[in-house]
């Protein structure tokens, strides 16, 4: 069964604000390169949503509806709801996740 995956506009803009800054400051083909990366995980999520983790500052919390994948140093957290996976968020894993998914998890 394949799912379908959408990005919400707060993913857009997270990878948008990620490749622009990978462009300006190293160079666009690294850009690229999440560019390419955030597509296979995309595919991934359309085939096997369920092989996620949840996200630890969420599941301390005991929130188990969104679940993340990973592709260094980045994040990509979603939710599934019955056939659609719901991609709510691109980060750099680096950054202080919990106030990041606070604010756009938990108070959308």
């Amino acid at each position: 069964m394949r799912y379908e995956v959408v990005m919400t506009l707060g993913a857009e803009q997270d990878l948008e604000e990620i490749c622009d800054y990978i462009a300006e400051r190293d160079a666009p083909a690294k850009a690229e390169h999440v560019l390419v990366q955030v597509d296979k995980v995309m595919t991934a999520l359309a085939v096997s949503p369920a092989r996620g983790s949840y996200p630890r500052e969420l599941l301390q919390l005991g929130i188990r509806e969104f679940r993340q994948t990973l592709f260094k140093p980045y994040r990509v957290v979603y939710r599934v709801i019955e056939q659609t996976v719901f991609v709510l968020l691109i980060a750099d894993a680096r950054r202080d996740l919990q106030r990041v998914l606070e604010q756009r998890l938990l108070r959308s």
